[in-house]
């Protein structure tokens, strides 16, 4: 299997310290350092592979570590903070991802037996790569030396990737987005929901009905999915776009807060500095001084 990590890193070796596009759909590569604003970010549903070096992933109370030997898997979209770190020779952080396509996993669901175990109502998840698995990924990366033929061969090799999770321990969890009528589903409506709507008052009953589900187990399914309760799951994604919108047009403090629906400053600063340790305004300072650096 080292010989096939080794062939990936090499097909990956272009990657930028940001999501780097490979021209295959759905899949994009990251390199070295990354800053840590970027880190922290609601990430779509995807499979992250580990190439080199290794990552945390925290959400909620709960961080996951994963390194070349494992392979990260989030079925909803979810606010987290992630951190990088080189390999233990120096060599850069890298590692390549699949953003997952309900679409394209569903058909998949009729080839498959019955899953043995039920699902346990998590939506993130890291587990050991396989043989089996690691060489889809190389089939698949190997397009992009090919790119004439990803249109013909790319789907056929992501639908092996999706496969091999599949019959692995993440798969009751891809089974569970992919049917509509599983809680799993259900609080991904709701997921969706929060995200376009995240700046308005939130209401669980509200969210519970978008559901179809009862207030009471709505919100156990959605905390055992995300770590996270809805208002937890909602401040995050405020504090996330505010951020945004600081860093990347010079929104003021005050102006951020009110646009992501927070009605005072004040509180917005505290919880602000309680997710990302410091200040916003300290906190924008840095990320600018730090990207004047790197510009240097």
């Amino acid at each position: 299997m080292e010989q096939s990590l080794n062939e990936l890193r090499a097909l990956a070796a272009g990657a930028l310290n940001r999501r780097t596009e490979t021209g295959i759909p759905r899949v994009a590569m990251v390199q070295g350092e990354i800053p840590a604003h970027q880190l922290a970010a609601v990430y779509d549903p995807m499979i992250n592979l580990i190439l080199q070096g290794s990552k945390s992933m925290t959400v909620g109370e709960r961080t996951l570590h994963y390194d070349p030997a494992t392979y990260f898997v989030m079925s909803v979209e979810l606010p987290a903070v992630g951190k990088v770190h080189p390999a233990s020779d120096g060599a850069p952080y890298l590692a390549v991802s699949l953003t997952l396509d309900p679409a394209v996993l569903a058909p998949l669901l009729a080839d498959l037996p019955e899953p043995g175990e039920p699902h346990a109502g998590g939506a993130f998840s890291v587990a050991a790569i396989t043989p089996e698995l690691m060489d889809a990924w190389v089939r698949l990366l190997r397009l992009m030396r090919q790119p004439q033929d990803i249109a013909a061969l790319a789907p056929a090799y992501e639908r092996e990737i999706l496969y091999r999770v599949l019959q692995g321990p993440h798969g009751a969890m891809l089974r569970a987005i992919a049917m509509p009528d599983s809680a799993l589903a259900r609080v991904q409506r709701a997921i969706g929901w929060i995200r376009r709507e995240f700046a308005t008052s939130l209401r669980v009953e509200t969210l519970a009905e978008k559901a179809a589900m009862s207030p009471s187990s709505f919100h156990r399914h959605f905390k055992a999915a995300t770590a996270l309760s809805p208002l937890q799951y909602q401040k995050r994604v405020r504090l996330m776009q505010a951020r945004m919108l600081m860093v990347a047009h010079g929104a003021s403090v005050t102006g951020a807060a009110f646009e992501v629906g927070y009605e005072s400053a004040t509180q917005f600063s505290r919880e602000y500095a309680r997710l990302f340790g410091l200040p916003p305004a300290r906190d924008t300072a840095r990320i600018a001084a730090h990207a004047r650096g790197n510009s240097m």
